[in-house]
């Protein structure tokens, strides 16, 4: 009796021939940066590894805080919408703030705090983020100035007032220099 022949035609086209390569070999050869980092592991020893069974631990509690950057280490102050604007002033990365006490030298209000940010849209993020936590924790008529532009917004919180400026224009007005001196140096 003569064999029979599979009568299915022998298909050797782009998708047949992609199956059969990945039948074949399914590791595909390193790239050149996985070749490199696995070079420098290979010379590395490599870390013990905890004994099957034991949990790994972890140091307990958290690291110690760090004074604030931005108040420079002081101690937190009495006023809390101040608190309040500084925190979210860290939180947001603003850089170089200063506060000026204005008690005696102004009756616009008791503190000014003078920050900057990176960019015209870091300035109003820093804005929008102070504003809405100021509502949330219920301080209502806020006013604000400048933030079309974006180069200085000006947010009176009543007994506290933000300015936040871009770098450059910080620098042409100079207001900490202005509000910081004493009455006696005018």
């Amino acid at each position: 009796m003569a064999s029979k022949k599979s009568t299915k035609p022998k298909n050797r086209g782009k998708r047949s021939a992609a199956k059969s390569a990945s039948k074949k070999s399914t590791k595909k050869p390193p790239k050149k940066a996985a070749r490199k980092t696995a070079k420098k592991a290979a010379g590395r020893k490599a870390a013990p590894k905890p004994p099957a069974g034991k949990p790994v631990r972890k140091p307990a509690g958290k690291p110690a805080e760090k004074p604030s950057r931005k108040t420079g280490g002081k101690a937190a102050t009495k006023d809390p919408i101040l608190n309040m604007i500084l925190a979210r002033l860290d939180e947001d990365q603003a850089a170089n703030t200063i506060q000026i006490d204005l008690r005696g030298k102004s009756t616009i209000a008791d503190t000014m705090v003078v920050t900057s940010g990176r960019s015209n849209r870091h300035v109003s993020a820093i804005a929008d983020h102070v504003i809405e936590s100021l509502h949330k924790n219920g301080v209502s008529r806020l006013r604000v100035e400048g933030r079309p532009n974006c180069d200085w917004v000006l947010i009176d919180a009543g007994d506290v007032v933000l300015h936040i400026f871009r770098p450059e224009v910080r620098a042409f007005y100079n207001l900490e220099k202005m509000w910081s001196r004493s009455p006696a140096q005018n």
